[in-house]
């Protein structure tokens, strides 16, 4: 699971002037933020008002992702950059408010994997039925609502405009906080699949590396180098003796390219430019994938990535690792020097870009 800040939006659905929902949200905002800060939350408060979005206005269709007005792109962008929301929603005649569905209606797969929650309120009903009006919409946009919700009676709740102190209310907007981390994590997978180039493995989608999946990166390493040592009968090998923040660092400098499926790190591979030379490293696949060509396609996504002003690919393995050798130079590598522990391999950039590869499978190469 990525350590990626989470950016939650906090919807005051209500535009009515003088509704009680900016107090409903301010309460709810302060009730949870020191959990939120717990969880790596970041909390954004987003007033509908505030948006002045007219009532449906694009030519497009909303699926389309073309918009032409401003406001559309500024609500699209902070939709889009979010990975959960909470509506603060009251009831109007058995729904929600025209607002809250009309913000909904703009937009189509900014939506999507992501969780909603909601606080709702009201009289008899303390805005439940708003809530499963909104669920129904929702879901159609692909939006998971959670089960946890929380519900205020306004005769009950509210005093001269304000919420009446409640440790009990507060606990619970807790736990719609909680439920929706949990699952903001768990679908995070969905949205990247989504928004990512297919991989070689049937469900595996491509994406960068970050800092923030420093963790993920550490685990795959310990798993792909184990060989590689027991090869060179040495523990002395980078992959094998970074720190976490070791990984952190260099992923912020390296271009890092990450093959995942359902959440998990299956394969990376690293490369950037030194000088006049395209460096390929740390080009590891899980072991139960071995043998799958995962690794062909890595090293040949690595050498497509060469900069074009570059003359050649430089990588290295251990001096042992005769399997990894053996493989390289079946893929136009030649050996440029060994100091007896390392072993530096180059092939020529060709004038339209590194030439692909096949060949055996590889275990785990690259320093």
């Amino acid at each position: 699971m990525s350590t990626k800040t989470l950016r939650v939006l906090v919807l005051t659905c209500s535009t009515r002037p003088g509704a009680l929902g900016p107090a409903v949200g301010q309460w709810l905002i302060d009730a949870i933020a020191p959990r939120a800060t717990e969880l790596g939350v970041e909390l954004l408060p987003v007033a509908l008002g505030d948006l002045a979005l007219p009532f449906l206005d694009e030519e497009e269709e909303p699926a389309s992702g073309l918009y032409r007005n401003e406001h559309t792109k500024r609500w699209s962008a902070m939709v889009d950059a979010a990975d959960g929301f909470i509506a603060v929603t009251p009831e109007y005649n058995y729904g929600m408010p025209a607002a809250f569905k009309n913000a909904l209606d703009y937009l189509g797969r900014e939506w999507a994997w992501k969780p909603m929650g909601f606080v709702s309120y009201g009289n008899t009903s303390a805005g439940t039925r708003s809530v499963q009006h909104a669920k129904q919409v929702v879901t159609t946009l692909r939006l998971v609502p959670l089960g946890a919700t929380v519900a205020l009676r306004i005769a009950d709740a509210v005093d001269g405009g304000r919420l009446r102190p409640d440790a009990g209310r507060d606990q619970a907007a807790v736990g719609v906080l909680d439920e929706l981390v949990r699952l903001a994590h768990a679908l995070r997978p969905m949205r990247e699949r989504t928004r990512s180039d297919a991989g070689p493995v049937p469900g595996s989608y491509v994406r960068a590396l970050t800092p923030d999946d420093a963790a993920e990166v550490l685990v795959l390493q310990r798993c792909c180098w184990v060989e590689e040592a027991t090869a060179n009968d040495t523990l002395a090998i980078p992959a094998l003796e970074e720190p976490l923040e070791q990984v952190r660092a260099w992923l912020a400098t390296w271009q890092t390219t990450g093959l995942w499926r359902d959440g998990r790190l299956l394969g990376m591979v690293r490369t950037r430019r030194v000088d006049g030379d395209w460096h390929v490293g740390r080009l590891g696949v899980v072991p139960d994938l071995r043998g799958q060509g995962v690794g062909r396609w890595l090293l040949r996504e690595a050498e497509a990535a060469a900069d074009a002003s570059c003359s050649r690919i430089v990588l290295s393995t251990g001096a042992q690792s005769r399997h990894n050798i053996r493989l390289y130079h079946s893929q136009g590598y030649r050996t440029e020097s060994s100091d007896g522990a390392t072993a530096t391999l180059t092939k020529p950039v060709s004038a339209h870009g590194a030439v692909g590869v096949s060949g055996e499978e590889l275990a785990a190469a690259g320093r």
